[in-house]
């Protein structure tokens, strides 16, 4: 599984950990897709994917899963168990329904799943619009902000938070919570970054128990409570199944949403000619989300294990590998999008695939895309003049890809 010195991953510019292809990794991923789209990439142990009909097949198959637990033990795989220090980490992410297959997945994703539901979501358009009214109130009045700090953090954090009925004196916990369990998720993460995960794990998994014991046998009037009572029933839901969903669901509103947020408008502020076009027809913010999504994708990659041997562009995988599905790859490929490098506020057809698809589909697709509707529809009337006073600089992750904050100011009003 060795490829030859000129068209190695790396020799074509895929270098995941590297800062200049974090800032712009879409003229390596370009390379990837037009000359190996299915290729070994040794430093991770991963096969990437990178053409949009294979990936959107892959994400549909059942020979591949997010997990082979339920098939085998990590010995019987090949691989070896994570150290016991790492255990606080593992025993929140195994039992989340992203991490399970069906049974499990199915079973798990319904209990939560009318939560999410397009009307379910919808009745929380008024709560959300007053919401992002205090914030924007807040940013006119200093003037000079961070874009993500003082405005698109607030947001999911405060959303997801009433769903599951967290204190407000608490919420100021979570997002470096969330922060520190993701970075986990990059490839090859070193150990700070493994020690952070686990401490915030740990902490956070404390914190939730201890809030539910707290709230003893209250009325389940949030999500939280809800599920505290199915799993009280002891048939369909576990303490520790209880606890990882809470996470999933706090940490994929903290990193996923905000970071598409925050992509999306520093897309926008660097093609403003799309800026000045959307401020003047904002009946054109529902597409402009699905188009900005596409164009610079907060989850640029998406793993999965090889349960069944595959096939892709002729290449053969074998069962125990791993595939690196890449999403930002994918949705910039001209087989299935015209013009792909442009950003075209009414594409339609526009078959990105941002929140994956088959039954991993984000769950949280439809409250995100109501966020980003009211958040971007009031930025563009109340805040008319806003313009970046600093070139903002990306963390150093590709996993989750996200910048570190976006100085701004409001200007013209």
């Amino acid at each position: 599984m060795t490829n030859s010195s000129d068209q190695t991953p790396a020799a074509l510019g895929y270098l995941p950990n590297d800062p200049c292809f974090i800032e712009d990794p879409y003229p390596a991923l370009a390379r990837l897709r037009d000359l190996r789209p299915v290729i070994y990439d040794e430093p991770t142990h991963q096969w990437l994917i990178s053409r949009h009909h294979d990936v959107n097949r892959l994400l549909r198959d059942r020979r591949l899963g997010r997990t082979y637990l339920h098939q085998a033990t990590h010995e019987e795989w090949g691989r070896s168990a994570p150290p016991e220090w790492q255990a606080p980490f593992w025993q929140l992410l195994w039992p989340q329904m992203l991490d399970r297959e069906p049974p499990d997945h199915t079973r798990l994703r319904r209990l939560v799943l009318r939560a999410f539901t397009p009307r379910t979501v919808e009745a929380m358009r008024p709560r959300i619009e007053g919401i992002v009214q205090r914030l924007i109130e807040k940013v006119r009045e200093m003037g000079e902000f961070d874009l993500i700090a003082d405005l698109m953090e607030e947001l999911p954090v405060t959303v997801i938070a009433d769903m599951l009925g967290i204190p407000e004196e608490d919420r100021h916990l979570l997002r470096p919570w969330s922060a520190d369990i993701t970075l986990m998720f990059e490839l090859n993460p070193s150990l700070e970054y493994q020690q952070r995960a686990t401490r915030a794990s740990a902490e956070f998994s404390a914190y939730l128990k201890a809030l539910l014991r707290r709230r003893g046998g209250a009325p389940a009037r949030d999500l939280l409570g809800q599920l505290a009572a199915v799993a009280e029933a002891g048939d369909r839901l576990t303490e520790d199944e209880l606890i990882a969903t809470a996470v999933l669901l706090l940490n994929a509103g903290h990193e996923a949403s905000v970071n598409g947020a925050a992509n999306s408008w520093w897309a926008l502020f660097r093609h403003p000619r799309e800026l000045e076009r959307l401020r003047g027809h904002r009946d054109l913010v529902p597409t402009a989300i699905e188009e900005l999504l596409r164009f610079d994708t907060p989850a640029p990659i998406f793993e999965r294990w090889v349960l069944e041997e595959i096939e892709v562009e002729g290449v053969r995988i074998e069962r125990g590998q791993e595939v690196a599905l890449l999403f930002a790859a994918a949705n910039r490929d001209e087989r299935a999008f015209s013009d792909p490098d442009r950003i075209i506020l009414d594409r339609d057809p526009n078959p990105y695939l941002s929140f994956g698809a088959g039954i991993h589909y984000c769950l949280g697709a439809p409250l995100a895309k109501l966020e980003f509707e009211i958040l971007f529809s009031m930025m563009l009337e109340l805040l008319p003049g806003l313009e970046v006073t600093k070139p903002p600089k990306w963390k150093p992750r590709f996993v989750l890809r996200g910048l570190e904050a976006i100085p701004v100011r409001t200007g013209r009003q």
